[in-house]
């Protein structure tokens, strides 16, 4: 999602668009280097319940870099992350920073068209690698096969008819019987008091007999809007938050809950897990991931720069103690 209006005309002047942006190389490179979270404060740091690993801010040459909007990952750091300009990331992460050569390429179906590249959400199947991607505009999901070269099937369901245009199916999870979750970013859920509307899926988004069950997600602090979500080890649902105001800038925020809660027309409030806050080395905070390494969970989470020059692709690692 971009930055409020509030603050669209002054860095307009600087931004770089993501419609004039080609993908020249498509074999990248992505580059990594390696940062503190805290330049103050160089080495460990605990933030609530996450424990700080490394960080990266992450470049490259090709112009289509940039836009992270979300991203899995597995055990061994093999990252699979998504743009808001549907373009398809791939590169895996090692201590020092990316190892072997990762790859740029466009989403099948990306073009011109802000509804046909505006990819804000992803989760996988295990079993089969298939992919289903949400897309903020046109508030539907699209069903992908393994390598995310071709379209399997498409839906706009009804229930995201509503949904603002630009805060659609931001965050979406696949549970492991099958059923999917899906948090719009800032639709007001009708009779709640800042809740957002939210949907469980009895099985594929993209199939029209899927069951749908409308509950509402309230952020356990307020002014924080999820935008991605995993699956943790345990079961529960961890979800990323980011915040972003004229006097303190960005801000990010981790909270978890359990999908046995989820029930027809019940407000779910998450509980918090870390925040964020600048002076941390944190930028618009949109894409996450968790692998587990040695019995211990990682938590990933990565940044969208908006393709603006003053924003950076910043992507932390932490280990969760609780």
């Amino acid at each position: 999602m971009r930055p409020g209006p509030f603050l669209l005309l002054p860095l307009a002047l600087f931004a770089r668009t993501a419609t004039s942006r080609v993908i020249y190389d498509p074999a990248g490179p992505i580059v990594a280097t390696a940062i503190p979270l805290n330049r103050d404060r160089p080495g460990p740091l605990r933030i609530g319940a996450l424990r700080f690993v490394q960080g990266w801010r992450l470049r490259s040459p090709n112009m289509a870099f940039g836009g992270l909007s979300t991203m899995v990952a597995d055990d061994a750091g093999r990252f699979t992350a998504l743009s808001d300009a549907g373009t398809v990331f791939r590169f895996r992460m090692g201590p020092a920073g990316i190892v072997g050569p990762s790859a740029i390429n466009p989403l099948p179906g990306a073009g011109a068209r802000k509804s046909l590249s505006d990819t804000e959400s992803m989760a996988v199947d295990p079993a089969t690698g298939q992919v289903w991607v949400g897309y903020e505009v046109r508030n539907g999901v699209r069903r992908f096969d393994p390598g995310l070269t071709r379209i399997t099937a498409g839906l706009a369901p009804a229930a995201m008819a509503d949904w603002s245009l630009v805060t659609g199916p931001e965050a979406m999870e696949r549970l492991p019987d099958g059923r999917f979750v899906i948090l719009s970013e800032n639709s007001p859920a009708p009779g709640t008091d800042r809740a957002k509307q939210a949907l469980l899926f009895s099985g594929d988004p993209t199939d029209p007999r899927s069951r749908v069950t409308r509950f509402a997600y309230r952020a356990p602090v307020q002014g924080y809007w999820p935008t991605d979500i995993r699956r943790l080890p345990d079961g529960r649902l961890l979800v990323l938050h980011r915040r972003l105001s004229v006097r303190d800038g960005f801000g990010a925020m981790l909270a978890v809950f359990d999908p046995r809660a989820i029930r027809a027309g019940v407000t779910i409030t998450s509980r918090e897990v870390a925040r964020l806050r600048q002076p941390l080395a944190i930028d618009n905070m949109e894409a996450l991931a968790i692998t587990r390494e040695q019995g211990r969970t990682m938590i990933w989470i990565a940044s969208d720069d908006n393709f603006w020059l003053f924003q950076q692709t910043l992507l932390l690692k932490f280990a969760l103690d609780a």
